[in-house]
C-alpha cells in the first residue's frame, strides 16, 4: 500500500503568494500532494481554490478546503464553477473554525455540500470531484462514509490513532493527523481551543527546553504511523518549520 503525505501550506494573508510557492518548493521533495486550507482559524486568507490552481502550475497535485460557514449554496456553487474552470477537482469540505470577524451563514452543512458537489459534478462540462471529509476520533457518521477519503483529526498519540482505525470500519483512504508542535505557547492555544487534543506534558517540556523537538516528535510519527500499514497516508501540519521538516522527513522516509 502506498503511504501518501499531505502537506498542508499557509495559504497568504496579503495579495502576495510568494511565501506559497517557496512552500511548495521547499516541501516537494517529500509531499505527495498540498493541503490548501480555506480561512483557518477563522480569518481571512486568499481564496483556496486560487492556491490550489497555483500548486497545480508548479507542478503539484493539490487538495483544496472549502467551509460551509462562509457560504451559502449560490457562493458554494460559484466555487465549484471556478474550481472546474481552474482544473482544481480534490476538495476537503469542513465545518470551519469560529470566524474572528462576523458570524456563520448557516445555510450550508458539510453533508449539503457533498451533495451539491456530487450533482454539480454530473453537470456537462464539469468532472466528478473528488471529497474528502475531516473525522473526529469518534464513530464515523454514516453520511461522510459517502466521501472519497477522510482526514482524522490531529493527534500526538500514535497508539490511538491505530485504536481509532481499527475501529472505525472504513473503506477508503484515510490520512492521519500530525501536527508540529512549533512552541509551548502553541500547545497552550492548543488545549484552549480544541477540547478533543491531548498533548504530553512530556513534548510540551522538551519544545520548550528546544525547538527541534516538535519538529522531530512530528517526522518520528510520520515514520511510526507508515511503518504500522494502518493509513494511507498522513495530513501533516509543519505551521512555520516546514523547512526544518523538509530536510529531516526526507532522511527519514527514504
Amino acid at each position: 500500500m502506498s503511504f501518501d503525505v499531505i502537506c498542508e501550506i499557509e495559504p497568504p494573508t496579503r495579495p502576495d503568494i510568494r511565501h506559497v510557492r517557496h512552500q511548495i518548493g521547499v516541501l516537494a521533495p517529500v509531499a505527495h500532494a498540498f493541503l490548501v486550507p480555506d480561512n483557518h482559524i477563522g480569518r481571512a486568507t486568499v481564496s483556496s481554490i486560487a492556491v490550489a490552481h497555483e500548486v497545480a502550475a508548479m507542478g503539484g497535485r493539490s487538495i483544496a478546503c472549502l467551509n460551509s460557514r462562509d457560504r451559502n449554496l449560490l457562493g458554494f456553487q460559484r466555487d465549484m464553477l471556478t474550481a472546474a474552470a481552474y482544473g482544481v477537482g480534490e476538495f476537503l469540505f469542513v465545518h470551519g473554525d469560529k470566524p474572528t470577524v462576523g458570524g456563520r451563514t448557516g445555510e450550508l452543512t458539510v453533508r449539503t455540500m457533498i451533495e451539491q458537489a456530487r450533482a454539480m459534478g454530473e453537470r456537462p462540462g464539469f468532472a466528478p470531484p473528488r471529497i474528502g471529509v475531516a473525522a473526529a476520533l469518534r464513530p464515523l457518521p454514516a453520511w461522510k462514509r459517502a466521501a472519497d477519503f477522510v482526514f482524522a483529526q490531529m493527534s500526538f498519540d500514535v497508539d490511538a490513532l491505530l485504536r481509532w482505525r481499527d475501529a472505525a470500519g472504513i473503506d477508503r483512504p484515510v490520512y492521519a493527523g500530525v501536527l508540529v508542535l512549533a512552541s509551548a505557547d502553541m500547545a497552550r492555544r492548543l488545549a484552549a481551543t480544541i477540547p478533543d487534543i491531548d498533548i504530553p506534558a512530556g513534548l510540551v517540556a522538551r519544545v520548550e527546553a528546544d525547538r527541534r523537538a516538535g519538529v522531530e516528535a512530528a517526522c518520528a510519527q510520520v515514520a511510526a504511523l507508515r511503518d504500522s500499514g494502518a493509513f494511507d497516508g498522513v495530513h501533516l501540519v509543519t505551521v512555520s518549520r516546514y523547512r526544518e521538516v523538509a530536510l529531516l522527513l526526507e532522511h527519514l522516509l527514504n
